[in-house]
């Protein structure tokens, strides 16, 4: 419908105007973003009726809008994303419930139109990550889906704009595990289902399993450092959850998967441990 169109259409430019505003009024990036992409997005998914491709689409306009508004006022980036992205996820759920594939949705179209103003990936991908898992303690999906799904979306996003999936992997692992900290949730469980969303999403798309594996334990392990976390733990459970994601996928790309992070990585021995339980 032609309003349907013209509210897609502008809501960028109405974000971006919004948020500037925002931050400039409080200079809070992180509460102002969220407060401004929140009600966008529940106007955006009311107006559509239920959460699907138009919602994600929206989504995106949403958060490229808030990048541009980081731009304008010099505002830090990785707190806009991070409140952005918070922003669209309770605003989601406040209307309509939120599933792992909505989020795997939203985030791939997300990093689709933020890389679009020229930002860089990886700050953009944890950060992504990061509010995603702190949005998790507002609404009714587990942080164990929600690392699962923004990994998975984050790598389908990089996919589409040709940009590095490792760099993507290891700045996906660092947000949720920083994220999970931040809300005092699981950390191991973040890092083993963050790992199983990024193989999952790289053996969909066809992409370098054994180096999206190798760069999430490394993300892992950098991580764990920041949160007082025993980098072999969160090592393990990285390397545990990419290797359990690609025996699903099939047995030589376990093998290969297997291969590349049963080994010593940044100064870490890795052990894979099978079947990981939390």
């Amino acid at each position: 419908m032609e309003i349907e169109t013209k509210t897609i259409e502008t809501q960028k430019t109405d974000v971006k105007n919004a948020v500037t505003r925002a931050i400039e009024g409080t200079g809070d990036t992180v509460t102002g973003t969220i407060d401004v992409t929140k009600s966008a997005t529940v106007s955006a998914v009311r107006s559509v009726g239920k959460v699907g491709e138009a919602t994600a689409k929206a989504g995106a306009d949403i958060l490229t809008g808030a990048i541009e508004a980081a731009n304008d006022v010099g505002s830090e980036l990785g707190n806009t994303v991070k409140g952005a992205i918070i922003g669209v996820i309770q605003g989601t759920a406040e209307v309509a419930t939120v599933t792992v594939m909505s989020l795997v949705n939203v985030v791939r179209s997300a990093i689709s139109g933020t890389t679009s103003v020229g930002k860089d990936i990886g700050t953009v991908a944890m950060a992504t990550a990061h509010g995603a898992i702190v949005a998790t303690k507002d609404i009714s999906l587990t942080l164990k889906d929600a690392a699962f799904g923004v990994a998975h979306g984050l790598i389908a996003g990089t996919k589409n704009v040709g940009a590095d999936i490792g760099l993507t992997a290891k700045s996906a692992m660092r947000g949720s595990i920083t994220g999970a900290s931040e809300i005092g949730g699981d950390v191991i469980l973040a890092a083993n289902s963050t790992a199983r969303g990024l193989i999952k999403g790289t053996a969909e798309i066809g992409g370098d399993v054994a180096k999206v594996a190798v760069s999430a334990v490394e993300g892992a392990i950098e991580a764990a450092k920041s949160v007082g976390v025993k980098a072999e733990d969160a090592a393990s459970a990285a390397a545990t959850g990419a290797v359990e994601a690609a025996g699903e996928v099939s047995e030589a790309t376990a093998k290969t998967v297997s291969s590349a992070v049963a080994t010593t990585i940044g100064g870490v021995k890795v052990i894979v441990k099978a079947p990981f339980k939390k």
